[in-house]
């Protein structure tokens, strides 16, 4: 073990695959020291020793290096990758000879009784060449459709080649004119030449590959191919038609379609002496009028025998010229599936590379994307149209498909599904301190993932696919809703998912459910306490309460009781809550506090009654906030929020106040209502315009006047105050009976807002009355520091009341 450990450091290869025909991918090849370990693996983790039962599939995320003995592989010889070089070159030879041998098969069986020397020197060496790949392909490396992984295995290359094409392509490479000659020219043996046609499949797979390949224009190559097929299949008929009169008797070649033809001053009889090449295109020309159905009448049937033929080539010309028609289409409203798959996968590339995405994570994304489209499988939304009680049954289970080599899971990653390996295998790689891999094996129809979902924790070990699996998943809220429905059912699922594991997880997961029974009753009470509050049932909720429900918890929203009942006036509620002591200026998830909720609501009376127990006005965003109700003009909320202490200068992203916006609004009322709470008229905005040059620009003469006397009033103030800076200003702060590095349990109880005094002894005097705090005490800031002067104290600002060790001592 630590020599294969210590070759599998030194030739650790890369994970990487590229894009290959029909949503193929080029697999890399394992390596020797690979496969080395994978055998010692499969004996000694998998108990399996018996040598023909290891498999023949190489794993996708290893890579042999490319040297000179690249192409041999432990235990299965001589194998051709399909990705080298020499044999791409070898299959555009091929497609070559291809192209010749599918155009001239028809001509040769049509217009040729038995090869000139020259033809049939290029008819041998074409045969040959066929003959060669036929050799070939018996050493090709090939991808099974089922696993996606390549396949090395010289037995099993060879039985596949046998079961399919190899048959068809050795009787294609048979000499049939030379054989047509020795047998004595019998018409019959000459119909074997119309095997060759199967090449043709070689020329349609190109033209394939060639639609799929995102750098060459898609309409010009479903053009090109649909002008290839028409043209084939207008030549092989002029072929058919010029053979159907060669084979008449030649007293007879008058009662023959092109024997009895007259153009003008030119008769057709005796046509084998006329020109190859004229012969040829009358045949062509034959051919695409009759399926063009324009009806000339200059060239038509003349025999029976022509008559029937015309007939199969015009009912056949039908399906031709649907599928054209059809094609083209496809192409004009562009709704062809393939063309969908090269605009994603278009937009696909382009994304990865403005992002600068990996070669390993590009190729991973480009590999799921053939994969979806070389093997057609959908999403649930095709059955959209499926009654609701049926679709739910149908999707609680999601299906998904996995390359070889790609990890779907990583390490320490929280799992929220389970998952049931449906085909194919996977292998789990745990990586501890010491960087040593530890192979976990998962056959198929094994689960994983179970027991971090019920235990809430995170995955210690890498799921990676062996070769192409499909996974069927299962979400943890459709598997904890099935399992609270069918209880003995649940612990039965349970009971068998343990099986084989640790004895102690038992324990784990009976922790875990009473912890998650405990949560769920807790938000039980919740919401009970919060109904109490909404419906203003004091009884119900004072039972509740009583009961050990806690009144300061919150909803999902993150909502107290005193959220609820502020929102809905439930005076009665609130005052019950303020006696339990509750936090006031708690925050739901939308950043409301109870006191901005009654006043949002209008509900004065509430509002009134928070204020004066404490609550304060305290949002994320204040000064955008304010500039909201400014731009819409209410008046009354602007008002009540101005009356419970809310600052009419808070600014907003742009550094304009309230006051600005009133200005470009051209709201008079409103820019009183806020001069009178205080709002400065001196503020500037980003751009250094003050609410004066924003009234200027609209021109209201009202507002010029109103701000011009405000903006005096303002200057004369600080004036006054520059010359007499004795002169006491009117500050306010706020004292919380705690240390501001004290946890957030101790942060929930409620401060007091108080109006700074002349000395600071008078300050601590009256915040200790009024928070019921011990007789030595201190201020502390924010940061931590003592507070020893009243002039440390700024308008307001937050202060902590702590007891003062120092005294106390």
């Amino acid at each position: 073990m630590i020599e294969t450990r210590s070759n599998n450091e030194h030739e650790k290869g890369s994970g990487e695959y590229a894009m290959d025909d029909e949503g193929d991918l080029k697999d890399p090849v394992d390596s020797a020291s690979k496969w080395s370990w994978r055998r010692i693996f499969n004996e000694e983790m998998c108990g399996n020793d018996d040598p023909s039962s290891r498999s023949n599939l190489v794993p996708r995320n290893t890579r042999r290096p490319l040297t000179a003995s690249s192409s041999s592989y432990p235990g299965h010889g001589f194998v051709v990758r399909p990705d080298e070089w020499w044999y791409a070159l070898w299959t555009h030879f091929i497609l070559i000879w291809a192209v010749y041998s599918s155009f001239f098969t028809p001509m040769e069986f049509g217009f040729f009784r038995g090869l000139q020397e020259n033809l049939f020197l290029l008819d041998i060496a074409g045969q040959f060449a066929f003959l060669v790949d036929i050799v070939i392909h018996f050493f090709v490396a090939y991808k099974d459709s089922h696993s996606h992984a390549m396949v090395y295995d010289r037995y099993l290359i060879a039985l596949r080649y046998l079961k399919s094409r190899f048959i068809v392509d050795l009787l294609g490479c048979m000499p049939w004119d030379y054989i047509y000659k020795v047998c004595g020219r019998k018409e019959p043996i000459r119909y074997m030449l119309w095997i060759r046609l199967s090449r043709a499949l070689r020329v349609t797979e190109f033209f394939e590959k060639l639609e799929k390949d995102i750098r060459i224009n898609y309409l010009f190559t479903r053009i090109v191919k649909l002008l290839v097929v028409e043209l084939y299949c207008t030549h092989t008929a002029a072929c058919i038609f010029y053979y159907l009169a060669t084979t008449m008797p030649p007293s007879q070649e008058g009662y023959t379609w092109i024997g009895s033809l007259q153009m003008g001053d030119y008769s057709y009889s005796h046509f084998r002496e006329i020109d190859l090449c004229k012969r040829y295109i009358t045949s062509l020309y034959f051919a695409i009028v009759t399926m063009a159905t324009v009806g000339y009448g200059d060239i038509h049937a003349v025999n029976i025998r022509e008559m029937i033929f015309i007939m199969i080539y015009v009912s056949f010309d039908m399906i031709l010229g649907a599928y054209l028609l059809g094609n083209m289409t496809a192409l004009i409203v562009k709704g062809s599936r393939t063309e969908r798959f090269r605009d994603k996968m278009t937009d696909l590339i382009r994304y990865m590379n403005k992002n600068n995405l990996g070669k390993q994570i590009s190729n991973e994304v480009k590999g799921h994307l053939q994969l979806q489209y070389s093997h057609k499988y959908m999403e649930a939304n095709v059955l959209q149209d499926i009654p609701n009680s049926i679709r739910t049954k149908a999707v609680r289970v999601h299906e998904e498909f996995f390359l070889p080599g790609e990890t779907i899971i990583e390490q320490e990653t929280a799992v929220d599904q389970l998952y049931i390996v449906c085909s194919g295998q996977l292998k789990g790689v745990r990586i501890d301190e010491s960087k040593e891999e530890f192979p976990i094996h998962l056959p198929m129809y094994s689960t994983y993932g179970e027991i971090p979902m019920l235990l809430n924790t995170t995955l210690p070990y890498n799921v990676q696919a062996y070769e192409l699996c499909k996974l069927l998943r299962i979400d943890k809220q459709s598997l904890t809703d099935i399992l609270e429905m069918n209880i003995y059912d649940g612990r039965t699922i349970i009971d068998n998912t343990l099986q084989g594991k640790d004895s102690n997880l038992r324990k784990k997961i009976l922790e875990s459910d009473i912890s998650l029974l405990i949560v769920k009753h807790e938000l039980e009470l919740a919401m009970r306490v919060n109904c109490a509050a909404y419906d203003g049932d004091l009884y119900r909720l004072k039972r509740l309460v009583g009961a050990g429900s806690d009144p300061r918890m919150t909803d999902y929203n993150g909502r107290s009781p005193l959220h609820v009942s502020a929102s809905r006036g439930q005076e009665k509620i609130v005052s019950f809550l303020i006696e339990q002591g509750v936090a006031l200026d708690c925050t739901d998830n939308f950043g409301n506090t109870p006191l901005l909720e009654a006043i949002k609501n209008g509900h004065d009376h509430v509002a009134s009654l928070l204020f004066k127990a404490g609550a304060l006005l305290t949002m994320d965003d204040t000064g955008d906030f304010l500039c909201k109700i400014v731009m819409r003009k209410d008046v009354d909320l602007l008002k009540r929020l101005l009356a419970h202490g809310i600052n009419p200068s808070a600014r907003n992203y742009d550094y304009r106040t309230p006051l600005h916006i009133a200005a470009s609004e051209g709201s008079y009322l409103v820019a009183r209502l806020l001069l009178e709470s205080g709002a400065s008229i001196l503020c500037k905005d980003r751009w250094g315009n003050t609410p004066i040059d924003d009234a200027h620009l609209i021109g209201d003469k009202n507002l010029i006047k109103l701000f011009e006397d405000a903006g005096n009033s303002q200057s004369s103030k600080l004036v006054d105050h520059s010359q007499f800076p004795d002169t006491p200003q009117r500050r306010k702060c706020t004292v919380f009976p705690y240390h501001p590095w004290d946890g957030k349990d101790a942060q929930r109880k409620p401060g007091v807002v108080l109006w700074v005094p002349e000395t600071l002894e008078e300050l601590i005097r009256e915040a200790k009355v009024r928070l019921n705090m011990p007789s030595e005490c201190c201020f502390i800031s924010e940061s931590g520091g003592v507070i020893t002067d009243l002039d440390m104290i700024n308008h307001d600002q937050n202060l902590f009341l702590v007891k003062d060790e120092k005294q106390a001592g």
